[in-house]
């Protein structure tokens, strides 16, 4: 192929151009914010369960707590009834059978007192638990927000930069022959860099040093004439720079 020596060098802007427009999309791709909206995302689902189950652990406390209540207020009632039937009098055996019953219900009662103090207790542990998971999930999400906020401004100027670049790029290659466009697109697209300076005896594209008949063909080749790499097939813009 040939191309005009000056239509090859500015293959050299068209490539600078793609550089930075691949450079711009790694740069969206690799964005630290997005590492750490990943990161902050599990950790976020991780506190979530771990929330779920400390409001488990405090609705079953209260659950709990609701049957003692309830078993200590039939238990207050029995007795109210009894010492109602006590205080009214009756026949010794009856008095003394209700003495009984009451001192049983007051151990009773007891008992289930101490047992409820003892869950009211668990759930004052509980309900520190849910609390503290709560502030670790509201920081999380706030931590989660403020990243994307940051991801999102960074990408708008990625996106602003992206569409000047490439609003650049149109019209070059638009100047360029559309055979050479095209052959140095193929190139671009297979291994990410399309032309590349020849430069002291060097490929700028795969950085190898080229000598005897290789150099010889580069140095005898018509300035007109599309010099490719042997070893990259990039193509080989040779300008003033290139020492030949």
């Amino acid at each position: 192929m040939k191309a005009s020596p000056e239509a090859q060098r500015r293959l050299l802007d068209l490539q600078a151009v793609d550089t930075a427009l691949a450079q711009l999309a790694h740069r969206r791709k690799t964005l630290p914010e997005l590492a750490e909206i990943d990161t902050v995302s599990r950790e976020l689902s991780a506190l979530e369960d771990e929330r779920v189950r400390a409001q488990v652990a405090v609705d079953d406390l209260d659950r709990d707590i609701s049957r003692f209540e309830k078993d200590i207020e039939q238990v207050r009632i029995r007795k109210d009834r009894d010492q109602k039937r006590l205080d009214a009098g009756g026949a010794l055996k009856e008095i003394e059978g209700l003495q009984h019953e009451l001192a049983t219900l007051n151990r009773r009662q007891s008992e289930l007192e101490d047992a409820e103090l003892e869950l009211m207790e668990q759930k004052e542990t509980a309900e520190s638990a849910l609390a503290s998971v709560k502030q670790r999930l509201e920081a999380a999400l706030a931590r989660r927000s403020e990243a994307e906020a940051r991801r999102d401004e960074t990408l708008a100027d990625i996106t602003k930069e992206q569409e000047f670049k490439q609003s650049s790029r149109a019209p070059l290659a638009a100047d360029l022959p559309a055979e050479l466009v095209t052959l140095y697109d193929k190139i671009r697209l297979d291994s990410g860099l399309g032309a590349a300076l020849f430069q002291s005896g060097r490929c700028g594209g795969c950085r190898i040093e080229l000598y005897g008949a290789d150099l010889a063909r580069v140095k005898a080749a018509a300035p007109d004439e599309v010099v490719r790499c042997e070893e990259c097939r990039r193509i080989m813009v040779r300008t003033k720079e290139s020492g030949l």
